[in-house]
């Protein structure tokens, strides 16, 4: 298992297919709610890819919003959960944010994966609420 941050648009159009194949066609999101400004690589925005085996697996965004790290758009293809990819998708998620100065982390995370967030030292603190049809969470954690 390999992590990097992305830097070329080639890397960047591997991360959109492993998002579309996770976010509009398994969990049937509309593709125009999936990209957005934050998915090019000029945006304040930092994205990441996971290979595994050399194979690119796994993604996730991170960027400043009121000072806070947001992590955002974070997927594995269906085939490489439950190998520990998420948690290093996370892990540099939060290195990034680290480095952009910041102490306190924030994402919506989808209710099924509010468990594998709290045991990555995330608290809930919203109610449940939909985003793209699908149920989720506000979650939040401050950097030791």
């Amino acid at each position: 298992m390999t992590k990097h941050i992305i830097v070329n648009q080639e890397q960047l159009e591997l991360a959109f297919s492993i998002r579309k194949t996770v976010f509009v066609e398994e969990q049937h999101c509309p593709i125009e709610d999936e990209f957005d400004s934050f998915d090019d690589l000029t945006s304040p925005c930092t994205h990441v890819l996971v290979y595994y085996n050399e194979k690119p697996v796994g993604t996730g965004r991170v960027r400043q919003v009121e000072g806070k790290a947001k992590l955002e758009r974070i997927c594995l293809l269906k085939e490489y959960r439950k190998h520990g990819l998420g948690k290093e998708i996370i892990a540099l998620l939060e290195e990034i944010a680290r480095e952009m100065g910041c102490v306190r982390a924030l994402l919506h995370g989808q209710t099924h994966a509010e468990g594998f967030y709290e045991k990555l030292g995330y608290v809930t603190t919203s109610d449940v609420f939909k985003e793209d049809g699908i149920p989720h969470v506000k979650m939040e954690k401050t950097f030791q």
